[in-house]
């Protein structure tokens, strides 16, 4: 399956208040999801000693999946593709590295 394949299945299950004009729907939703995963690699760090357990990775990966829909969602709302943010993330990445400033911080290196 392509990333534009999943956005548009994915938007079969997109119910949800004002879609298609609600960029803040999905936008909380991806903050709230990327917690979620945050929240679960805390508690490898504090519970499992750094280690990954079988259980926390399908927590992982199951939130995953919840990332990639509002990603999904967010690309909807802004009439775009994720492949069309995938293609610019490694094309940005690319000159970054070529230039040997993929280290760092800052959007404009």
């Amino acid at each position: 399956m392509t990333l534009d394949e999943y956005q548009k299945l994915a938007g079969d299950t997109a119910i949800y208040p004002n879609r298609g004009n609600n960029l803040t729907y999905p936008s909380l939703g991806l903050s709230g999801e990327a917690g979620e995963i945050a929240n679960i690699v805390k508690k490898v760090d504090r519970d499992d000693g750094g280690v990954l357990t079988e259980e926390k990775r399908q927590a992982l990966i199951k939130e995953r999946g919840d990332v990639l829909w509002y990603a999904a969602a967010i690309a909807e709302e802004i009439d775009t593709t994720l492949s069309e943010a995938a293609r610019l993330n490694l094309e940005k990445l690319s000159s970054r590295k070529e230039r040997g400033v993929l280290q760092g911080s800052g959007d404009n290196r």
